[in-house]
């Protein structure tokens, strides 16, 4: 439904409360711009919820998901640094999956 290019996750915690524009002010700060066809990924400190910011070419979008139980596999937190995810691993990491084991077309990398 909507084209998204790049996937980009966000290693430092966002406050959940953040609306759409303090979302976009954080992907600004941490990416430098929101591009178009790019989607931006958040989550709190316990990363039990996550924010997304889509630009879609014209708007912004906003999604919200929270696990009620468990933990999205997050990186470690390491101050303005963030990671590219392929849609496979977009995948893995909405569901509360180890994404970072998902290598290109489903293949299992890493134990």
């Amino acid at each position: 439904m909507i084209r998204i290019d790049s996937i980009w996750l966000a290693t430092d915690p966002m406050d959940m409360r953040a609306g759409t524009e303090t979302a976009l002010a954080r992907v600004i700060a941490v990416f430098g711009a929101a591009k178009p066809h790019c989607a931006y990924l958040f989550a709190n400190r316990r990363a039990n919820r996550m924010k997304v910011l889509v630009h879609d070419g014209v708007g912004i979008w906003l999604a919200a998901r929270r696990l009620n139980q468990g933990r999205f596999f997050w990186p470690g937190v390491r101050h303005g640094s963030e990671v590219e995810l392929d849609a496979e691993q977009l995948q893995a990491l909405v569901l509360g999956l180890p994404w970072q084991r998902v290598g290109a077309g489903g293949i299992i990398s890493m134990l």
